[in-house]
């Protein structure tokens, strides 16, 4: 049960990890002014708006990733909890129609 569900949701955990992944390096990025330019440049205006953008975008994705997880997990769960009862409806069907048989035999 919980191993498929692992295998279901590894692609969106991976999205996630690589989506936070660039987050971090985007926000050091934007923490260390001269980590774009050497020796004494700085980043401009414009590169700083367009790493902010990035971050914004990579932060967007993060969440709509981890909200896709979640919906996937409670529909799996749902899922679970349905087999489960269809399954033991089959069990007593079959017993039922074990009983039954038997009684006409007899």
């Amino acid at each position: 049960m919980a191993a498929g569900l692992e295998r279901a949701l590894k692609p969106f955990e991976e999205r996630a990890s690589d989506a936070e992944a660039r987050l971090a390096k985007l926000e050091a990025l934007l923490s260390n002014k001269d980590g774009l330019g050497s020796g004494s440049e700085t980043i401009s205006s414009s590169a700083m708006k367009d790493l902010q953008s990035k971050l914004d975008a990579v932060s967007a994705e993060c969440l709509a990733e981890k909200d896709k997880n979640r919906k996937l997990t409670t529909e799996y769960e749902k899922l679970q909890y349905q087999n489960s009862h269809l399954i033991r409806a089959v069990k007593e069907g079959d017993l039922q129609l074990k009983s039954l048989t038997g009684q006409i035999q007899s």
